[in-house]
């Protein structure tokens, strides 16, 4: 209710900079506690126990500054994200655009971020606190080697990662998507779990999670689902923003850059059942791109989502949007007579 009052002047205010204001009122939030949660929403998924299905995406928290925040929020679990080895400032703005006609966002953002040594301090520092914090790890720009950035960033963030989320699918950074090609991504992933088992030693080794894209080939999605099996990933995080370009009201539709919220919908969903599908379900997935309502979480969960992630909706529906969603997923689960959502996955 609140939001929806302020929202007008928020949205007079550019993007980008409104993005900031809700980070620094995140970090000045206090210590609120998380709500008490739905036992029906708990589960687990790749050795890790989540207290609901519904998480921030990656790209919303992109230096690991208020994950704690984000988990007051209601979430389940909070992806801080994409870092990088050194700091790099992104691409030239503006780059973050509101489609407000089309409940959309597209961002050219380019992994702005901080770097990974500020990272490691922060997060550090909330190491021993609960909650379920992943780290979506990616390469610099201009980097000769992004395999040996990718194992940089997996070695200095296992042990501080619940999970690492592995980032191939940004369309903002040239190139990037080619990770996602089969004899690529495997020699990637090989070198990320090696990076990963070398830091953590005999000790917890977060699960790897792989982010791929919606603008897949079929190929492409056999291909990338083999490789999650064999390399027994903890996750497949289906989907990024898209390229694609449905129709658009808004005046920035021609904006390039990666394009979310409500127009990636169907196309999000359509690539989760490609994934279920082509996996057996044998990798978990979480369902990402155009979830802005519990119905939506649930359709995604149905469709055989073990989890879900949201970003560009709470620009619409402000910070009460992990509540209102996991609430009426508790609600719908048991309308349709399920004691838990991990009954639920993948039964449409």
């Amino acid at each position: 209710m609140l939001y929806s009052l302020i929202r007008p002047a928020l949205f007079r205010i550019e993007a980008e900079k409104a993005h900031g204001l809700a980070l620094k009122a995140l970090r000045f939030s206090g210590p609120v506690r998380a709500p008490r949660g739905d036992p029906g929403l708990a589960s687990e998924v790749a050795g890790i126990a989540f207290p609901n299905p519904v998480g921030m995406a990656a790209g919303f928290d992109k230096d690991g500054e208020v994950p704690d925040a984000l988990l007051r929020l209601g979430f389940g679990f909070a992806e801080v994200g994409s870092i990088t080895p050194l700091p790099q400032a992104g691409n030239s703005q503006p780059r973050l655009f509101r489609l407000v006609e089309d409940r959309a966002v597209i961002n050219r953002m380019g992994f702005n971020n901080g770097g990974a040594q500020a990272a490691v301090y922060r997060l550090e520092a909330r190491a021993a606190r609960p909650g379920v914090v992943g780290i979506n790890i990616g390469a610099n720009k201009d980097s000769t080697d992004r395999v040996a950035d990718y194992a940089t960033m997996a070695r200095l963030m296992a042990p501080l990662a619940t999970y690492l989320a592995v980032n191939i699918s940004s369309p903002n950074t040239p190139g990037l998507r080619a990770l996602q090609d089969e004899s690529a991504l495997t020699g990637l992933l090989d070198a990320v779990i090696e990076a990963r088992d070398a830091a953590c030693g005999e000790g917890r080794r977060p699960p790897v999670f792989l982010k791929v894209a919606p603008d897949l080939e079929p190929a492409d999605i056999d291909a990338i689902a083999r490789i999650a099996i064999d390399k027994r990933l903890g996750a497949l995080i289906v989907s990024n923003t898209t390229i694609s370009r449905p129709s658009l009201g808004s005046v920035h539709r021609d904006e390039t850059g990666g394009l979310s919220g409500a127009p990636l919908r169907d196309l999000a969903q359509q690539r989760l059942r490609d994934f279920r599908k082509a996996t057996g379900g044998a990798v978990p997935l979480v369902g990402v791109g155009g979830i802005a309502t519990a119905e939506d979480a649930w359709a995604r969960i149905r469709a055989g989502a073990s989890l879900v992630q949201l970003y560009s909706a709470m620009v619409y529906e402000g910070p009460g949007i992990a509540k209102a969603i996991t609430k009426g997923l508790g609600e719908l689960m048991r309308r349709d007579g399920f004691a838990s959502i991990a009954e639920a996955v993948g039964t449409e």
